[in-house]
């Protein structure tokens, strides 16, 4: 397929031919998102990963370093810590160093290391809900109270529940994990949400974690803001966790960074880490550096791409009733209401349909289901034709 898309940053990518449409066989590669059904026919529409090649240069780089085959450990390459630094200025106005930067392998790692290093066994770990499975896991294996606050939902749209979070952190030093654009509700938080949550977590001694991995995927020429950006007292009570994984579709390497402004917060994160959690390995390294490099233009055909599936896929369901889509602002992730259909066993009712989709009670909420629209067209005009099918 042919795209010509226009970057939101102002720079002009030009023409050029990615074919997101190509059914790339994955079947016979240990994919965690394939095994799950393999040989029963269901649609593999569930874990966050999507279903396109790479960008040909984070593919020509790898294959490049493992000719070179010596595959020793690695310390983060020069490059790829200077092009972190420009695209954060460039993109976001935000100015940070080379110490920052804290280099991990992945974000669930970095959401289980603010756990141990921000709060005490014992002290109050606070999110809203639904939100990502291992936002939920993170405290209870750290033993640390978990506190969950619902989000509010009125008529199919989502807001963060801010007077319910102002209770739940008041008197209570600890760690607040935020994730921003919020999965699985496709939401990317306002800047007078994101100040009114960095108020209350100021006001009470709370540590911000900001899960901001999907911080490039987002729709409609909206922009996303990071957290620490809100102002430097902010930026001093701030984790940023970031990534190129969901953005360029390597997911697979685990290379992902901690934004740490604050030199106290970065030596607490790393003394935690320390021979624990393994330094990111050298293939992590060279698919980041290329990505960032190099994977613009495939990143704007990319964007071009998902916003039409996302688009498509709410009109489909506005012609199936018992079924509502929210409209997706960020990320590919569709969080789709199902709870008009009355199931008694929502997952197992859509995968006799034919349809494997991440279960709404893991992100606290079992009126959900989440579905990934990261794929060519075709699987997902598969997946209304089942759905209408089933309901």
């Amino acid at each position: 397929m042919l795209y010509c898309a226009e970057s939101p940053w102002g720079v002009d990518v030009g023409n050029m031919t990615i074919d997101f449409d190509a059914i790339i066989d994955r079947s016979q590669t240990s994919s965690s998102k394939y095994n799950k059904y393999r040989d029963t026919g269901i649609l593999p529409l569930w874990v966050a990963d999507m279903d396109f090649r790479s960008p040909e240069p984070v593919i020509e780089a790898l294959i490049e370093r493992a000719r070179h085959g010596i595959f020793g450990y690695t310390q983060p390459p020069e490059e790829l810590i200077e092009l972190i630094i420009a695209r954060l200025a460039r993109l976001y106005g935000w100015h940070i160093t080379a110490e920052d930067i804290v280099f991990i392998p992945g974000v669930v790692t970095g959401l289980n290391l603010a756990c141990r290093a921000y709060a005490e066994p014992g002290e109050a770990v606070v999110t809203a809900v639904p939100i990502y499975p291992p936002f939920m896991s993170a405290p209870e294996y750290t033993e640390r109270e978990l506190i969950k606050v619902p989000a509010i939902y009125d008529d199919g749209k989502w807001e963060f529940p801010i007077e319910g979070f102002a209770t739940a952190v008041k008197n209570r030093k600890g760690l607040h994990l935020l994730c921003n654009p919020y999965n699985p509700i496709g939401r990317m938080l306002t800047r007078d949400e994101l100040e009114k949550i960095a108020e209350i977590c100021l006001a009470n001694d709370v540590v911000i974690c900001s899960d901001e991995i999907h911080c490039d995927l987002v729709f409609d020429g909206r922009r996303h803001i990071p957290t620490a950006t809100l102002s430097r007292e902010v930026a001093q009570h701030t984790v940023t966790l970031m990534a190129p994984s969901k953005t360029f579709n390597i997911a697979g390497f685990g290379g992902s960074f901690a934004v740490i402004e604050n030199p106290s917060l970065r030596e607490r994160f790393q003394h935690v880490k320390r021979g624990i959690v393994p330094g990111v390995n050298i293939m992590a390294y060279v698919s980041m550096l290329a990505a960032y490099r190099d994977g613009e233009p495939w990143y704007q055909a990319m964007m071009a791409y998902l916003q039409a599936n996302r688009d498509y896929l709410f009109d489909a369901f506005r012609e199936i009733p018992s079924i509502r889509m929210n409209h997706v602002e960020a990320t590919y992730l569709a969080w789709l209401d199902v709870s008009a259909l009355q199931l008694e066993d929502p997952p197992a009712f859509f995968e006799a349909a034919g349809l494997g989709m991440s279960e709404g009670f893991r992100f606290g909420d079992d009126r959900f289901m989440r579905l990934n629209f990261g794929c060519p067209r075709a699987v997902l005009e598969e997946a209304i034709e089942r759905f209408k099918r089933a309901v």
